[in-house]
């Protein structure tokens, strides 16, 4: 999959690339030689976050419209050559009690948190399995892992994404291609921040309680930083983790054991 120093010339495309842990792992794998290809909804925060990368296109998709993404994937191949690792980091986590979610949301929740993946995956699946290789990494969540209150929809999703990890690593373990799970805690995102002004909001809390609340799950008492998930994800990519696949690594300080 790579050379010995590193990612050179590897073609990787990253969802949800254009801020958080998706831009991270952009920085990451872009310092390890690859060629970027980013994707989201939001194409003016793709190009100035290509623009910012040694060699990286930004692609505008919406990763549940199953069209959007064959024409996203051709035109990222038809700019770059064939995708050998995808990161689908797409994803959102609106809350709710589950008695107060409608059907509607349950279903933009799994459709961008799960189908995307699927969607995405099933893109570049049969051209990894010609070419004898490729590496997929799937930034999931601890919620893929344990429970957590008000996000039903997204705890569901994210176990959806763990589960397909796992039977498509045991599908491709033949061809050359690993296929693994990256579980991230509480991370220091927009995400996050959004979640600390909705306690803020709906309980009168200060920042500083709200931002308690969060970290109190991790052991080391903080959240996560997005560079951190990006290490995790790097190393799933290099050419030296071929042994590792259907596995969903926690980074969680420790929240998950």
């Amino acid at each position: 999959m790579s050379s010995a120093s590193g990612l050179e010339g590897r073609h990787a495309v990253i969802t949800g690339g254009g801020t958080g842990i998706g831009a991270a792992i952009a920085d990451r794998l872009a310092e390890l030689g690859a060629t970027i290809t980013l994707m989201a909804r939001n194409r003016d925060r793709l190009v100035t976050k290509a623009d910012a990368l040694p060699k990286a296109q930004a692609v505008a998709c919406d990763v549940t419209d199953e069209r959007a993404v064959k024409a996203a994937f051709d035109k990222a191949v038809s700019e770059f050559g064939p995708v050998e690792i995808l990161v689908n980091n797409a994803g959102a986590a609106p809350t709710a009690p589950f008695h107060k979610l409608s059907y509607e949301d349950w279903l933009k929740v799994l459709d961008v948190n799960l189908n995307g993946v699927f969607l995405c995956t099933r893109a570049v699946i049969e051209p990894m399995r010609q070419a004898g290789g490729g590496r997929i990494v799937n930034v999931a969540s601890t919620a893929g892992l344990i429970g957590y209150a008000y996000v039903s929809a997204y705890t569901a999703a994210k176990h959806g994404v763990v589960g397909l990890t796992k039977a498509l690593a045991l599908e491709t373990a033949t061809k050359g291609i690993t296929v693994n799970a990256v579980c991230p805690g509480y991370t220091e995102t927009e995400i996050v921040r959004g979640a600390i002004d909705n306690i803020m909001a709906k309980t009168g809390r200060s920042a500083q309680e709200a931002m308690a609340e969060l970290t109190a799950r991790n052991p080391q008492g903080r959240l996560v930083q997005p560079e951190e998930v990006a290490a995790a994800v790097a190393w799933l990519c290099a050419e030296d983790s071929g042994a590792v696949t259907g596995q969903s690594i926690s980074v969680s300080g420790g929240e998950v054991m």
